[in-house]
Parts: structure tokens; C-alpha cells; sequence
């Protein structure tokens, strides 16, 4: 059997081998893939040799033919070539082409093999002078063979996006681009994949370069969709680190920027009904469950950074514990944490909007202005609401939205939970029962993170190490984080640092201990000791920054963490955007907070004097008194 592989330089093989030199002379070569490709594999004798030879008397040209039809018909295998009643066919199994290949695995959306074929155009670099009919064809088959690779690699870009690989869905979406250079399809793929990964600078360049590359070559612009999609990136808040922050030859923020591993299969689903929410405009709920530091927080930020780009609106509200004994707390943070921002908000009534926006003491109106504020949104663009830490959240709010949900039902509506098991709350559990009954969704449970998992991130986290050191070190993390993502990576990060792991030591966790559950000195060794060092990491602002959120506890305005650490204006800034950057402190408009309670436990144990705790107290309350 021939094999050719034509989706990019050519390449044959026979039986397993070498192509011998006489199959790939050029015109043997352009006979054996053009028939490979013609209805039912045959042609006239008169067609080919018109396509083929039409620059040779007649006599020359089907002497050529006779010739060319040889040479396969010697390496095609017995009968693997026919010759009768003035036609040229290559039987059945004789020769096989890689775009036979490719159709099979597209119809069976096996992506992944699909993409693995696709080595560049159809027959690249490849070329037949003085056949200007078959160059003709060929450009043909380049524009539909280019059109299907394309979408081969966007649809594989989407199932890996799915599953959390940015790296990649942004190679696939690369290679879509580069096969594809004026189209607005591909494109749109880089830009979302660089934005997903915080790369919102290089998604703009790739989009002004795009937009340049139309207007010289085609002399037109992209399309309304890309146009959208750049405007949103735009949009988007831009992460930075502040100069001087991080240790010499490396940036700590990316560093301490994880990525997602070892959740493919719970992003995928809680991306299923987001999708459908969008598509049918109907209400979804999703809920994210899993002990203290087990990345609740990071798979729901992984959705709502896919809804931004898909154009929904976004409003969230992180609650403490203290927002338990709050009535309304949550709703009057979900309208300052985006719901207000929004332009189609406007279309809600001013009675409503004046409740929102809390012009008096919060009462039972709230509820319908927070159904009426949501239906005004919708009606121009999805909307995400994000609850995080809801165990927390005030029962007022959290009936609200359990109403919001069943009112809106046929609005395009995501309401996202992300909830600790503990303290267990009735309002939560009875939302869950009804997914899958009367309301869309679904819920996961995020366990700590597999074996397998952990060496990926390993394997992320020191690049230098071989597969052997790679897995003691994951081993070892594993036995010390328990598999906690949040442990895991800071463990990781002082290994990149120095730790070593060998001259610490602990057995955790304690039996039906959770996270939050556990002191500091029940932690193993190279937890506090990993959580110390990247507190040392820190620029000196942002070490009393978060020593003031540490001591202080629960949400903490940034006037109070400025009083408190003796920084103000652009200083305090910085010392915040680097602590919340490097996942330190999640921020809100009612302020910040730790992103774990073991984490704020060892810094005001450990990192923190007495003395020190006194003197920000006093700052606090000194400030307090002045205002």
C-alpha cells in the first residue's frame, strides 16, 4: 500500500518503507495524489493527460502517461491500478491519503487525532510547471483542505480550553492562525486563549497585528465579532507586578500564578451550563464544594474569565464570616461588585435601582430589586453572578438569589456558589437537590489533587528537575499538603526557593481535620515553613500590608490596611496589587480579605511580634478617631 501524507510537505511511504525515487517525481506524484482524490478514483486518459502534460505533442504526453501509470501500478501493489476503456483507477486500498484520515477522525470529532495530521497546506511547497490545470485544482483543494485543518484545531483549541490547557488551546489556535492568516475565526481563538492567561497585552498586540495584516494585504478590517472581543479584552483588569517586587532573576507573581491541573474533568462541567445558559437563554446554578484551599475560588474565576470573553456581565461578591449576622450584605455587595457597573442595569426603575445602590437601612425590597436589576441586564447580555465563600453569605441574601434563580428562569442567568462544607447551610443543599429537576446546572465536589496532578505542577514549578527528582518531590508535597492545591503550590514555590524537604518533617493531616479546622502548629514543618518564605518574598510594603490583614482578620477596607501598615496613595497600591496578585488577599469593593485562614493563622504567629500587633491596632483605632 502507498501511504501519502499531503496535509503539508509531501511525504510517501510504500508498504511501510521508503518511497522509492521514481514514485516521487513530480508528475508521478501529482498523477497519484490527483487520482487518489478524483470521484471514485478515476479519470479519462484524455483529462489527465490535458492536466498533466497538455504542453507535450500527443504522442509524447500519452507515452508520459503510460510511464507515470507504470510506476504505480509496479508500486500500488497487485491490481492496484486499472486500465480499461480509456480510464486510469486506482483501486480500492491501493493508496491512502492522510485527508481521508482526517475526514474519518472530524466526523467521529476525534479532534485530538485530527490536529495530530495537520502539518501545515495541502501538498505544501509543492508545485508542476507547465500544468496550470493542475495548479488550479491544487489551489482548490488548498482552500478547502486549509478550511477543514482550521477547524480541526479551533475545535481542539475549544475541548482543551474545556479542560483548563491554555498552553495548549493556544498552540492549536497558533497553528489555526498561521495556516489561516486573514481569518477572523482563528484569530479570535489566540486572543482568547492569551486573555485567559493573562496575557491581555499580547492579546491586543496578536489583534492590532491581525488588524494591520487586513488592512495592507485585503485592505479591510475584522470582523463586528473581533472588533467585540478586543473591545472586551480591553476592558479586562490588567495584572501587574509592581516594580521591585519578587527576587532578582524571576518574576514571583507568575511564579505563584499555578495552573489549572488535575481539574479538566470539574471545569468541563461547570462549563456545560454556562454554554447552554448562553445559548438558550435559560437560568443555570453551579456550585463549586470543597474544603479550605481546595481552588473553589480558581475554577470559578476560570469560568467567569470565559464569560467576560463570551460577553456576559459579571458582578461577585466574596462573603466573611462576619456577613452572616449582615441582612442583605450579599446582595448589596453583588450590586457594588459589578451589578451597578453594568449599562443595561439602567433599565431597572429608579425605586429599585436606590434600593441597590443603599440609600437607607437594606430591607425586604431588596430581593425584587435585585430579580429587577438582573432582568434589566439580561435582557442586553448574560449575566454571571459569583458568590464565593457562601456558607458565609446571610441567609436574607442567600434566599434571594435562590428566588432570583427560580423568577429568572428563562433569562440567560449563571449564578455560581463556591462553598466550604462547613458551617453546613440548609438554604445551599436544598438548591443542589433541585439541579437536574427544575433548575439547570450542576454541582462539584473538588477533592485533593491526584498523584498525577501533583507532578504536573511540579513538573511547572521546577522545570530544571528531571522525572525522577520530579516525582520524590511530588510524592513528598503530596504527604505534606494532603493534595491541598493551596499547600501545594506554596510548598512547590519554597522548593523552587531553596526548601528542603528532606530536613523537614510532620505527618499530616489529623484525621477528620479540615483545613480551616487546623492550627498552625498541627501543619507539617514545610507548610509554615513554605508559607514563611514566601511571606519573606514579599516588597517590605506588601509584608505590612498583609501583616495588618492578618492581625485585623475577616474583610479589611483599604483605608483601615493603609492606617494600619503606615501607607498611603500609589504605595498602598502597589502593596495591594501584589499581594492580591500573588494570591495573598481576594479583593472586593467592600475590601480585602486572606484567601485562607491558615495562611492569615501562620503570618500572625510567625510573622508577627507582639509589639508589631499592638502598634497596628493602635494605628487602626488612632485613624478611626481622626475620621
Amino acid at each position: 500500500m502507498i501511504l501519502c501524507r499531503t496535509l503539508g510537505p509531501v511525504a510517501v511511504s510504500v508498504d511501510g518503507g521508503s518511497a522509492p525515487p521514481e514514485l516521487l517525481w513530480r508528475k508521478n506524484l501529482a498523477l497519484l495524489v490527483y487520482l487518489a482524490r478524483s470521484p471514485k478514483r478515476a479519470r479519462t486518459r484524455e483529462h489527465l493527460i490535458g492536466l498533466l502534460w497538455g504542453d507535450k505533442p500527443e504522442g509524447a504526453a500519452r507515452h508520459s502517461l503510460n510511464e507515470a501509470v507504470r510506476v504505480l501500478r509496479r508500486h500500488a501493489g497487485d491490481g492496484g491500478v486499472e486500465t480499461e476503456a480509456g480510464q486510469v483507477r486506482l483501486v480500492t486500498g491501493a493508496v491512502e491519503l492522510d485527508t481521508e484520515r482526517l475526514d474519518a477522525l472530524l466526523a467521529a470529532k476525534d479532534y485530538r487525532g485530527a490536529v495530530e495530521l495537520v502539518a501545515g497546506e495541502f501538498l505544501e511547497g509543492f508545485g508542476v510547471s507547465g500544468a496550470s490545470g493542475f495548479e488550479d485544482w491544487m489551489t482548490a483543494e488548498r482552500t478547502l483542505w486549509r478550511g477543514r485543518s482550521v477547524d480541526a484545531l479551533l475545535r481542539r483549541a475549544d475541548e482543551l480550553l474545556g479542560t483548563g490547557d491554555l498552553t495548549g488551546a493556544h498552540d492549536a489556535a497558533q497553528r489555526a492562525l498561521l495556516l489561516d492568516p486573514t481569518s477572523d475565526v482563528p484569530v479570535r481563538g489566540v486572543m482568547r486563549c492569551r486573555a485567559l492567561a493573562g496575557d491581555r497585552a499580547g492579546a491586543l498586540e496578536c489583534y492590532e497585528t491581525f488588524a494591520a495584516r487586513l488592512a495592507g494585504e485585503v485592505d479591510t478590517e475584522p470582523d463586528t465579532d473581533t472588533k467585540a472581543l478586543a473591545e472586551r479584552v480591553r476592558r479586562e483588569r490588567a495584572w501587574r507586578l509592581p516594580a521591585g517586587a519578587g527576587g532578582a532573576g524571576e518574576t514571583a507573581a507568575e511564579s505563584r500564578r499555578a495552573p489549572l491541573v488535575g481539574r479538566a474533568r470539574e471545569l468541563a462541567r461547570l462549563l456545560e451550563p454556562w454554554t447552554a445558559c448562553r445559548r438558550d437563554r435559560r437560568a443555570a446554578v453551579v456550585i463549586v464544594e470543597g474544603d479550605a484551599g481546595t481552588g473553589k475560588t480558581r475554577l470559578a474565576e476560570e469560568l467567569l474569565g470565559r464569560a467576560r470573553l463570551d460577553g456576559a456581565a459579571v458582578a461577585a461578591v466574596r462573603a466573611v464570616e462576619a456577613d452572616r449576622d449582615q441582612p442583605w450584605s450579599g446582595v448589596l455587595g453583588i450590586a457594588r461588585g459589578g451589578l451597578l457597573e453594568t449599562p443595561g442595569v439602567a433599565g431597572a426603575s429608579p425605586a429599585a435601582l436606590a434600593e441597590l445602590r443603599d440609600q437607607g437601612a437594606p430591607g425586604a425590597g431588596l430581593g425584587r430589586a435585585l430579580v429587577e436589576g438582573l432582568r434589566a441586564v439580561c435582557e442586553e447580555q448574560p449575566v454571571v453572578v459569583l458568590v464565593d465563600d457562601a456558607q458565609w453569605l446571610d441567609r436574607e441574601s442567600l434566599l434571594a438569589l435562590v428566588a432570583a434563580a427560580r423568577d429568572l428562569a428563562r433569562e440567560p442567568l449563571c449564578f455560581v456558589f463556591a462553598a466550604a462544607p462547613h458551617p453546613p447551610r440548609a438554604e445551599l443543599d436544598e438548591l443542589r437537590v433541585r439541579i437536574g429537576r427544575d433548575v439547570a446546572g450542576a454541582a462539584v465536589r473538588l477533592e485533593p489533587l491526584s498523584g498525577e496532578a501533583l507532578r504536573d505542577l511540579a513538573r511547572w514549578a521546577l522545570p530544571r528537575y528531571n522525572e525522577l527528582e520530579l516525582n520524590r518531590v511530588a510524592r513528598r508535597v503530596g504527604t505534606d499538603s494532603a493534595g491541598i492545591p493551596l499547600l501545594a503550590v506554596e510548598l512547590l514555590h519554597a522548593v523552587a526557593m531553596g526548601l528542603d524537604l528532606r530536613e523537614t518533617k510532620g505527618a499530616w493531616p489529623e484525621p477528620f481535620k479540615t483545613l480551616d479546622q487546623t492550627l498552625p502548629g498541627e501543619l507539617p514543618d514545610a507548610v509554615v515553613a513554605a508559607i514563611r518564605i514566601g511571606f519573606r518574598r514579599l516588597s517590605p510594603d506588601a509584608q505590612r500590608a498583609l501583616a495588618v490583614a492578618a492581625v485585623v482578620g475577616g474583610r479589611v477596607s483599604r483605608e483601615r490596611l493603609g492606617s494600619g501598615a503606615g501607607l498611603h496613595g500609589e504605595g498602598l497600591d502597589a502593596a495591594l496589587d501584589e499581594l492580591e496578585w500573588q494570591r495573598w488577599l481576594a479583593a472586593e469593593p467592600r475590601g480585602y480579605a486572606l484567601v485562607a485562614r491558615i495562611v492569615r493563622d501562620v503570618v500572625e504567629r510567625d510573622m508577627v511580634t507582639e509589639g508589631q500587633r499592638q502598634r497596628i491596632l493602635a494605628a487602626i483605632d488612632g485613624a478611626a478617631h481622626l475620621m
